[in-house]
């Protein structure tokens, strides 16, 4: 996020990174928990950068989760999208939460695994702390794995039946033929934990305004290229140059007129 916007601040354009909820030390700003289901998040920072901010051109990039929640957005606000967002970019989005989660179960991931359930809990431990009485952690210690966390956390705080529930109600692959605005994805071949088959599903393959970039190589959000220079952070190169390739296509926005939400 900080290559992307030191490419987007050379360029003399603005960027702003939204921080999930509880993250970035935001726990105590709400007692709610983010989750890959929630785009109406990125939904309320598109309209208000339009309402407020008076933004004509505005791009949305998500890596991993937030490539999900970009991709989600999108799918949902179709044909009907505003004008002013001109275009979404996914790197490795994890748009098949279930086939993600049990990539990342694993033996070959055991480590990683690890680390992210061991994350969650201490996350969940500084918001129960924040909170008293708003979260039963009890189960918690009990969980081994992402599947388990979300059974007993998310599904469980965030209006879900159980994982499994969680996972198919927001995966941004249910909506993603329904995008309407270009949309470039770069993911790799020999991602760890977003297995690749996710992306020949017809909803993307079917939609021709979706781009997808797919080399053999690069890892879960790497994509360091062997060359220096511009391209040394390909993934992030290749957002930008999408973004300014739309950016250069578009006529003078001055015209388009603020949506009426009222």
């Amino acid at each position: 996020m900080r290559g992307l916007a030191e490419r987007a601040f050379a360029a003399g354009w603005n960027a702003v990174r939204l921080n999930q909820r509880n993250c970035g030390g935001t726990e105590s700003l709400t007692p709610t928990l983010y989750n890959s289901g929630l785009s109406g998040d990125y939904r309320a920072v598109l309209f208000e950068l339009i309402e407020r901010d008076s933004l004509s051109q505005i791009f949305f990039a998500g890596y991993s989760m937030g490539g999900n929640l970009v991709l989600k957005m999108a799918g949902e606000l179709a044909c009907a999208a505003p004008r002013q967002l001109q275009g979404v970019a996914a790197v490795c989005p994890a748009l098949e939460l279930a086939l993600c989660v049990d990539a990342v179960g694993l033996p070959s991931n055991f480590v990683y695994q690890r680390h992210f359930v061991s994350d969650l809990k201490d996350r969940m431990r500084r918001k129960a702390k924040l909170f008293p009485g708003k979260f039963d952690l009890r189960p918690m210690e009990r969980v081994r794995t992402l599947r388990e966390f979300d059974d007993v956390i998310t599904a469980t705080y965030c209006g879900f039946r159980d994982a499994s529930d969680y996972y198919a109600r927001s995966s941004a692959l249910q909506v993603v033929g329904e995008i309407g605005v270009p949309t470039l994805v770069v993911t790799a071949q020999d991602d760890p934990f977003v297995p690749f088959r996710s992306f020949s599903d017809p909803a993307i393959v079917k939609n021709d305004r979706v781009r997808l970039i797919a080399p053999a190589h690069g890892g879960h959000c790497a994509f360091i290229s062997r060359y220096s220079g511009d391209d040394r952070f390909w993934a992030e190169a290749r957002v930008m140059e999408f973004c300014k390739e739309l950016s250069a296509a578009l006529p003078d926005r001055e015209e388009i007129k603020e949506p009426n939400r009222k």
